[in-house]
């Protein structure tokens, strides 16, 4: 039995290492036949080397390592409760070597809570309140009681207060809370902070109990991070994150004004 080392690096990390996708998308990539080495339909698991030839949807891809964040040392995924104060609760407890002064990238209305970024490099902080204008988040919404059809596709059309539109991708009715009159709603939007999704909802006489933010950018709120807690990026995390800051505009938003 060949007992040498398998060489190469497995398909999933390679094109989640060049910051083109996460693995779960590369998986689902190869499921679906659009992968290709050279010539051959991926397959999950697969190892490539140097000089294989990957190809997305006939699409050659040069599959050089984007640098991950230079400040990934810096950069904490947190997972605020609703009510928390971020700087008087969460803040304090991260590493005193991660930086002394801790900013957070777009933070949700204390009253609200879920996915949280915050980072020690005011440089670099800079740059992501401006990338975040122009990035796809995910927010579900607790309502009391179940919102009419008329209601659900005003939210869809976007109207804020100050005659800007939000550009809202999506409205999911999730299911009704046990024991209790509570529905939740999962939208999908550009560039929306967590108070112009909780002021789209209660400009249409929604009564909203909570906003919670499920995912910013290429960073989701994942199940092993509970409520309270925070960790570092992983090293996928950071490469996306570098791959869509690489990416962004110098200048972007995520409504429009409503004016011609």
């Amino acid at each position: 039995m060949d007992k040498r080392p398998v060489e190469g690096e497995r398909l999933q990390k390679a094109l989640s290492a060049a910051g083109l996708a996460s693995r779960r998308q590369v998986e689902e990539w190869i499921r679906a036949g659009r992968i290709t080495v050279n010539g051959d339909a991926a397959l999950l698991g697969q190892r490539i080397g140097p000089r294989d030839v990957v190809r997305v949807d006939g699409r050659t891809l040069r599959l050089q390592r984007r640098p991950t964040l230079e400040v990934a040392e810096t950069l904490f995924l947190c997972h605020r409760s609703p009510g928390d104060d971020l700087r008087e609760g969460l803040i304090p407890r991260l590493p005193t070597r991660g930086g002394r002064r801790f900013v957070a990238i777009s933070p949700m209305p204390s009253v609200d809570g879920g996915l949280e970024l915050v980072t020690a490099d005011g440089v670099l902080a800079a740059k992501l309140q401006r990338a975040v204008r122009g990035w796809p988040a995910e927010f579900s919404v607790r309502c009391r009681g179940e919102l009419p059809a008329p209601q659900q596709q005003a939210i869809l059309q976007g109207a804020l207060d100050d005659g800007s539109t939000l550009v809202v991708e999506s409205l999911l009715e999730g299911q009704a809370e046990q024991l209790a009159a509570n529905r939740w709603y999962h939208l999908r939007t550009q560039g929306a902070s967590g108070k112009s999704i909780r002021q789209l909802f209660e400009r249409q006489g929604a009564l909203v109990g909570r906003v919670m933010r499920t995912s910013l950018g290429p960073l989701q709120l994942t199940r092993d991070l509970s409520r309270g807690h925070f960790r570092r990026l992983s090293a996928e995390e950071a490469a996306l994150l570098a791959a869509a800051l690489s990416a962004a505009p110098a200048a972007t938003t995520g409504s429009r004004n409503s004016d011609p």
